[in-house]
């Protein structure tokens, strides 16, 4: 599916984009494995990690090179798009999956950790986006795979740097989509449920959430690279702005937030009417405030 593309992956040294990198040499790409080498918070740093996946590409026929660059900061972002360029001649689809998690209840959450998080899963989405634009541009062709997360779809407990970021990159890759289909690229989501140094750190102190991990457990990333691929793949070219989730071997279809009821009062509204009239017209369609597995709660199939 992938022969003579070339695809760069970020976050690609472990877990989901591990995953991607090599099922999308499998098929045929040659692979930017991008990958700074930080820790579950984005501490550090280490060349090892991204070198092994490429090892493990080429010892099996495939082309890959390895970037140990941060997409935090824009001169990164452009190296992943450079590297790609430079080695295989050129660009064909982008994978943002880099990330990390610095949890804490929203009135606790340190500005700085607010900043960093942000800085990779929404900023330096767009960084590496960017990048590839004006190529994706030149050769009316391109595909962008953007990692969002079920907190940001629906929410969780403790993530509010997290969720917000994968929300806004619902927001970019739907704004990527737009502007980029009058050149042939397209833009998609994935959100995937996933066992990996990120859900590891799930708190399982009740029942409930011993029962959460160990679903968590059963979903292996490998499970959710195949989208992945196909996004990136020719055949996916009439597929764009779409948000997919992927949990173990279901795969589910998001829809964006459209309006679904409506009032209208010939005279205009006041605080009054609208305490009066509307709120109890809208009540029954209100949604409630619920977290990701309380809208997942069976067991992945």
């Amino acid at each position: 599916m992938l022969k003579d593309r070339v695809v760069a992956v970020t976050g690609a040294a472990r877990g989901i984009g591990r995953e991607v990198a090599l099922l999308c040499a499998r098929e045929g790409a040659a692979v930017v494995v991008n990958d700074f080498g930080g820790s579950a918070s984005g501490e550090g740093g280490d060349s090892a990690p991204a070198d092994e996946v490429v090892r493990e590409i080429e010892q099996a026929g495939g082309s890959a090179v390895a970037n140990m660059a941060s997409i935090s900061e824009p001169e990164g972002a452009e190296s992943i798009i450079q590297d790609a360029v430079t080695k295989f001649g050129r660009i064909d689809a982008v994978v943002n999956n880099a990330g990390f998690l610095r949890d804490a209840i929203f009135h606790k959450m340190s500005i700085s950790d607010w900043q960093a998080v942000v800085n990779v899963h929404l900023n330096g989405y767009f960084y590496v986006a960017k990048a590839a634009a004006r190529y994706f541009r030149e050769q009316e062709s391109g595909s962008y795979v953007n990692f969002t997360s079920t907190s940001g779809l629906i929410g969780n407990v403790g993530q509010a740097n997290y969720s917000a970021a994968k929300m806004g990159v619902v927001g970019l890759s739907n704004s990527i989509a737009l502007d980029m289909q009058r050149y042939g690229v397209r833009s998609n989501c994935i959100a995937p449920f996933a066992w990996s140094r990120m859900t590891a750190g799930i708190p399982a102190t009740t029942e409930a959430e011993k029962q959460r991990v160990e679903r968590f457990k059963s979903m292996s990333a490998d499970k959710v690279a195949s989208l992945a691929a196909f996004l990136c793949a020719d055949v996916s070219r009439d597929v764009t702005g779409q948000i997919f989730s992927v949990r173990k071997n279901e795969i589910f279809l998001f829809n964006r937030p459209l309006p679904i009821r409506s009032a209208h009062r010939g005279e205009g509204w006041t605080v009054e009417s609208i305490a009066s009239d509307l709120i109890p017209a809208f009540r029954a369609s209100f949604h409630p405030l619920q977290k990701s597995a309380e809208v997942f709660p069976w067991d992945p199939i």
